[in-house]
């Protein structure tokens, strides 16, 4: 026995709103990373840098210290944009 109230589904469109789920845009990077993704995708152009820098840069008698400046610019960036 049917209630008057009763609908069938097909007769009924279905609305599913779901407001916790927010879209992030992509960063920059090709892959989906987490923050500690890319604390570890900085930390690891850091040390790239770093040896880069001893080898070519600092004989020419720049400090280490620039490389850090820019590596750990490069980092914050990567973080937080990424």
């Amino acid at each position: 026995m049917m209630d008057k109230n009763d609908t069938s589904l097909s007769s009924t469109p279905i609305k599913v709103v779901d407001s916790a789920v927010t879209e992030k845009p992509p960063g920059f990077l090709p892959i989906e990373t987490n923050w500690f993704d890319r604390l570890f995708i900085s930390v690891v152009l850091w040390v790239a840098l770093s040896l880069f820098w001893f080898r070519f840069v600092e004989p020419a008698g720049f400090s280490i210290w620039i490389s850090n400046a820019i590596a750990f610019s490069v980092a914050v960036f990567i973080i937080s944009k990424g």
